[in-house]
């Protein structure tokens, strides 16, 4: 009798980072210019229809993707932020231009802490991990301005907005190049399991196939 045999068969799937993080890109950059004056005010809602019917979908199909994926970090990072630039837009699509809101202040500080928590996952990805971190640091921010009202602080909203930006910019084309030619081309600084797996090292051992998704009892 042949002994009985488990098999764990993925999938494979692309990276869903750099989708999630160039529809980022688009959403902390409109708001930005508003935030610095750039564009009018009531130019605000141009950016919200961009964070709506832009922003949101994507970082929700790479959220669902990052969970078909087994990286929680993109998935639970990509969730949350789709959620708070959907309401962020909603927000801003709602309200008279130029104007600040306590309530949508304290939301924006909770996802800014929220975003603590996928950024500290994604330790082994430093470029990603960086890119959370920061967009955490722009709902905090920004959820400052909303509190007080201050100038200062939506203007100091808008310059993190825009290093998010460009941070965010170059983690896409770093991973997408990445992913398109199979082999590293700009730096993203991968340590530990996430470097080996990059080299095609750390074969999953026949004794932890217990602790896999699909084979254990409970997830």
């Amino acid at each position: 009798m042949e002994p009985v045999q488990t098999r764990v068969v993925l999938r494979p799937v692309a990276t869903p980072l750099p989708l999630g993080f160039l529809a980022l890109v688009v959403a902390t950059t409109a708001f930005a210019a508003v935030q610095l004056g750039w564009v009018a005010p009531a130019e605000g809602r141009i950016a919200a229809l961009a964070a709506i019917a832009l922003t949101v979908p994507l970082q929700l199909l790479a959220s669902v993707v990052g969970f078909l994926a087994r990286d929680p970090a993109a998935a639970t990072g990509m969730g949350v932020l789709a959620g708070t630039w959907g309401t962020v837009g909603l927000a801003t699509l709602t309200s008279p231009p130029g104007t600040a809101s306590d309530g949508l202040g304290v939301v924006l500080l909770t996802a800014g802490v929220a975003m603590l928590v996928p950024a500290t996952a994604a330790v082994a990805k430093p470029v990603a991990a960086a890119v959370m971190g920061l967009a955490g640091v722009r709902f905090a921010v920004t959820g400052a301005y909303q509190l007080t009202g201050s100038p200062d602080w939506q203007r100091a909203a808008g310059w993190v907005g825009l290093v998010l930006a460009v941070v965010a910019l170059y983690a896409a084309l770093a991973l997408e190049l990445e992913g398109a030619r199979g082999r590293t081309v700009l730096p993203v600084g991968r340590t530990g399991a996430a470097a080996a797996g990059m080299r095609g090292e750390g074969p999953l051992a026949p004794a932890d196939l217990a602790a896999e998704a699909g084979v254990r009892p409970q997830l």
